[in-house]
């Protein structure tokens, strides 16, 4: 069986080390994907809770990356493998409060909303308890740049499912509570347009954040490629190595602005077997599923915080 992105490499560890694994439904925020949390989970606490000492460590390996970021903008080209730089405001990491800040399991971004508050990631993504957003996530820093994000309430169509029909919808979304300013996301950091996936064929910009064990620079990287179709499913795929765990819910973005950092999203890493083949091609090969009336009725339940129900 394949892991998805987020969790092959905690398996191993937790193997290696002797821990018991946690389970991915043990971590599912209960019920069929709307989950709202009591109310003491705040952003003002998510951002205190990354504070100096908590990145104390994470610090350690992180204090020279700014000297290695890409800060080329040229033309984007579309090439076999993807490349570090210094990420973009709508596009983060989700991370959960008692584990290491570099412990980031998954990609998000930020969606246009009428609230402006909303992010989109993969379904298979779990968020459990106290999970945050961190947009434009730089390793290494006591203060990230457009803050800390406290998830409120997540969105799951109740039907996916890692193979099978049900991996065609492996997409979710959640609401972020206000900072301690009571500014909504999307006015700090802006925000994609969700749209309809034209087809199979097209060119797409994908960013993301791979896991640091896999990939040890801990920052953002970003791929332009073209899609085709994967067989017998309603899903895309894309041909671009370095896709390692952690990227499961990185945006697939067509008309991506270099000025506005935005564009139209066309689908999130997710899919079949959690975005990718078994085997040695795993990182070099991603999918996504498309964009179609199921993604759009999904976003009506976030933006009208209702549960998902399908029948």
């Amino acid at each position: 069986m394949r892991f998805s992105r987020w969790r092959r490499a905690r398996w191993v560890r937790a193997v290696l080390a002797g821990l018991y694994v946690v389970t991915l439904a043990a971590a599912v925020p209960k019920g069929a994907g709307g989950h709202a949390r009591d109310g003491s989970w705040s952003s003002e606490e998510a951002r205190r809770f990354w504070g100096p000492a908590r990145m104390s460590a994470s610090s350690e390996s992180g204090s020279d990356q700014d000297s290695g970021r890409d800060t080329d903008s040229a033309a984007q080209q579309i090439s076999g493998s993807a490349r570090h730089f210094d990420g973009v405001p709508a596009v983060g990491v989700l991370f959960y409060v008692g584990e290491d800040m570099k412990d980031h399991h998954c990609t998000a971004s930020v969606v246009h909303s009428p609230k402006g508050n909303l992010i989109i990631t993969a379904g298979h993504c779990s968020f459990g308890d106290d999970a945050a957003f961190v947009p434009d996530y730089r390793t290494g820093a006591a203060k990230q740049p457009y803050g800390v994000w406290a998830v409120d309430r997540t969105f799951v169509d109740p039907r996916r499912t890692d193979t099978g029909e049900g991996s065609d919808l492996d997409f979710a979304f959640a609401t972020v509570k206000p900072d301690s300013l009571g500014r909504r996301l999307e006015r700090v950091t802006g925000a994609n347009r969700l749209v309809r996936t034209p087809g199979y064929t097209n060119r797409v910009t994908v960013i993301g954040y791979p896991d640091a064990d896999d990939d040890p620079a801990d920052q953002a990287i970003r791929c332009t490629a073209m899609t085709s179709r994967l067989d017998d499913r309603r899903q895309l795929k894309m041909r671009c190595d370095g896709f390692f765990s952690g990227t499961s819910g990185s945006p697939w973005l067509m008309h991506f602005d270099e000025k506005t950092k935005t564009g139209d999203l066309v689908g999130v890493l997710g899919g079949l077997n959690g975005g990718g083949p078994d085997g040695d091609t795993s990182s070099q090969i991603s999918y996504s599923p498309v964009n179609d009336d199921e993604i759009f009725k999904l976003y009506l339940d976030a933006i009208n915080n209702r549960e998902p129900s399908r029948g």
